[in-house]
């Protein structure tokens, strides 16, 4: 499938005392990789939600391999690798240059934004999600 690619600055902000980037905000770049995928896709979370679907994470599973450093520019990417009826599955990568740096999958569930329930990938974006990534 097709990797979408998403540059993200490190700020002061994401780094630890140590002066590495903070192993909770790697998953904050993923999740901005996934959002501005699925934006790129002409799909708004907002209005998603609005329509009564929303996406959680469902489950996680990292290796961080190399640190990264304050004012390193990243690439993050996401990337479809597995999709159910009511879930799909991420695997996505954060570079500098050519070092990858952190790599996870990341399982993402489908919601009713009401019950909290599991409901199927809305038909439209099911096939964009197939056919495109």
């Amino acid at each position: 499938m097709k990797r979408f690619i998403w540059p993200v600055r490190v700020y002061y902000e994401d780094t630890d005392a140590g002066g590495v980037v903070f192993h909770a905000n790697y998953l904050k770049f993923f999740e901005r990789a996934r959002t501005e995928m699925l934006r790129a896709m002409g799909h708004e979370q907002d209005r998603l939600m609005a329509e009564g679907t929303i996406f959680v994470v469902r489950s996680v599973q990292v290796d961080y391999l190399l640190p990264a450093r304050f004012n390193d520019q990243l690439q993050v990417s996401a990337e479809i690798s597995f999709i159910k009826k009511a879930s799909f599955d991420f695997e996505q990568q954060i570079t500098r240059g050519d070092e990858v740096l952190c790599r996870g999958i990341i399982r993402i569930a489908c919601l009713n934004a009401e019950t909290m329930r599991p409901k199927a990938i809305p038909e439209n974006l099911q096939e964009q999600l197939k056919n495109e990534y």
